[in-house]
């Protein structure tokens, strides 16, 4: 079991709306899709400018957030959503985007900086904390002068998809590993590529 007792919150950050929806910037919000439908839980209510679905996970209460917000503001939704709820820091799981990893890499780390992430500076601004756990997935770099801002909101490309639902499935059996065994296990079974093992 985790070294934590739920309920859980796990938050994925990315942009609400349409035209983001396959952006690098919101695979975080991929990632929240994807154990909703591997848990069978529907994402459906609005609280606290978050789209929320939960439901019990091998007998663990779980919350999935999807901040309605734009990045930079997100701290104001997942902050107000684990008051609501009663979520400590040690039982919220922030779910971002790093462009220095390759698509493909995980990292989970226990606590840290914003890393220049917005998102996450408004998460620890909101929380005035650095201690809650997170995994940030690697979107890659982009090639050539492209500005990086421009370069997380492009879609994947089609021939980032093969990798993209590896990437999807390795996460999500890493916030699994997570949640049961605890964050020690999850980053020596996460952290180093698939390669390295």
């Amino acid at each position: 079991m985790s070294e934590h007792q739920g309920p859980y919150l796990i938050a994925g950050l990315g942009n609400p709306g349409r035209e983001y929806r396959q952006n690098r910037h919101n695979i975080g919000f991929m990632l929240i899709d994807h154990l909703a439908r591997r848990w069978d839980l529907t994402i459906s209510r609005m609280q606290s400018e978050a789209l929320i679905a939960d439901g019990r996970v091998d007998g663990e209460k779980v919350y999935l957030a999807k901040p309605q917000t734009f990045m930079n503001l997100v701290g104001r939704s997942v902050a107000s959503v684990a008051r609501y709820y009663r979520i400590p820091p040690s039982n919220l799981i922030v779910i971002y985007d790093d462009l220095d990893l390759p698509l493909g890499t995980v990292r989970i780390r226990p606590e840290g900086g914003s890393g220049g992430h917005r998102g996450m500076a408004s998460i620890i601004d909101a929380l005035k904390s650095k201690r809650f756990p997170r995994m940030r997935i690697g979107i890659g770099r982009p090639s050539g002068k492209m500005d990086p801002a421009n370069f997380v909101l492009q879609d994947f490309r089609a021939d980032d998809a093969d990798l993209l639902d590896m990437t999807l499935q390795r996460s999500a059996a890493c916030i699994h590993t997570l949640l049961f065994d605890g964050i020690e296990m999850a980053m020596n079974s996460c952290n180093p590529k698939p390669a390295e093992k």
